[in-house]
């Protein structure tokens, strides 16, 4: 394992360009994995990492040091940081002290949707974006395809709240949301407030394109117009609607538990 103790090393003016930029990162094609869980949960999922960056007060941590190990058995290069040099790479209050510095996943869009899966228009939040990353893997959704206008899916931030989900998942960021509508081979099913049918009367046994828009505009007009079947959430309450991420977990685990054989 390396040690870095200079800012002025080159290295580590790559590492620090990567955590403060994402334009640096999307160039670079790679990712930051900031804290333990995300480390373990690629490791487990996705395989070997480009780089570990451990803090020198982490270094035999009883959760860093096996993630560690694993990291130089399969050849990665790790990097041992003074404290002060780490935090300044990491947005993680009160972290352990381990990143992982990975290859963005670019998996090659489909020409048209034949599987469950999520259409995202405009998300503007990281964390409703992780957590309908988070909620999609729990219900055995697999393909996610981000339009030009939604939140970064490899952000920090994004990463944090889906807690492993990307791992599970394709993501597809930039993706023609109205071109995939328009040559599905499944239902695409947009939420609406003014729709007669309720998630409950849908058979989602089916694979189904889920179509979730902007957390306050909602789902482009051209694409609403093109989704085939609009379904409401029915709720009590006077509450108008719901936040987008609880929308989506909702949507999700009634077709998860309608294809359990739920009744």
């Amino acid at each position: 394992m390396k040690s870095i103790s200079s800012r002025d090393n080159a290295l580590y003016k790559e590492l620090k360009q990567l955590a403060t930029s994402a334009q640096a990162r999307r160039k670079a094609g790679r990712s930051l994995l900031d804290g333990v869980h995300l480390a373990e949960a690629y490791l487990q999922q996705a395989g070997t990492p480009e780089l570990c960056v451990v803090a020198e007060s982490a270094v035999y941590h009883a959760e860093v040091a096996p993630v560690l190990a694993q990291c130089e058995a399969t050849g990665s290069q790790c990097i041992c940081l003074p404290d002060a040099l780490y935090q300044a790479l990491s947005q993680v209050e009160n972290g352990v002290g381990l990143l992982l510095i990975v290859a963005t996943p670019q998996p090659q869009l489909p020409a048209e949707l034949t599987t469950s899966a999520v259409l995202l228009d405009g998300l503007q939040d990281p964390g409703n974006l992780g957590s309908i990353l988070r909620s999609a893997a729990a219900a055995g959704i697999r393909q996610v395809f981000c339009s030009a206008g939604t939140a970064a899916a490899w952000s920090p931030k994004v990463l944090r709240a889906g807690m492993g989900a990307h791992f599970l998942l394709q993501i597809f960021e930039g993706a023609d949301l109205l071109s995939l509508c328009k040559t599905s081979k499944i239902p695409v099913l947009a939420t609406s407030s003014y729709a007669q049918e309720t998630i409950y009367q849908i058979d989602l046994t089916q694979e189904v394109a889920w179509l979730f828009g902007h957390e306050g505009q909602g789902v482009a007009d051209d694409l609403m117009d093109a989704a085939g079947v609009k379904v409401v959430i029915p709720h009590l309450g006077q509450m108008e609607s719901l936040n987008v991420a609880a929308a989506a977990a909702v949507c999700f685990f009634e077709q998860a538990r309608q294809r359990q054989g739920g009744g």
